[in-house]
């Protein structure tokens, strides 16, 4: 499984709703509201073989309110 952090800016007045609608979705580890210029931060899990911007694009980009993702890939390095 690859690991990864999506950060979510939301057009204002949405990230409620978005939460709501990512936590329905089920495909998320953790998802946590945050502070700074993204408005929500979730991990997941992509599973082995799954093309990773396709994974993201096909379950989270679809939902209304979302404006800007940032995406940051973890690697087991320890």
């Amino acid at each position: 499984m690859t690991c990864l952090f999506v950060q979510i800016q939301c057009r204002p007045g949405t990230t409620y709703k978005v939460a709501d609608d990512i936590a329905l979705r089920e495909f998320h580890s953790e998802l946590y509201s945050t502070s700074g210029n993204y408005d929500l931060l979730m991990k997941l899990y992509v599973p082995e073989g799954e093309d990773v911007g396709r994974y993201i694009n096909d379950r989270l980009l679809d939902i209304d309110g979302i404006e800007r993702t940032y995406t940051t890939q973890t690697f087991k390095a320890f």
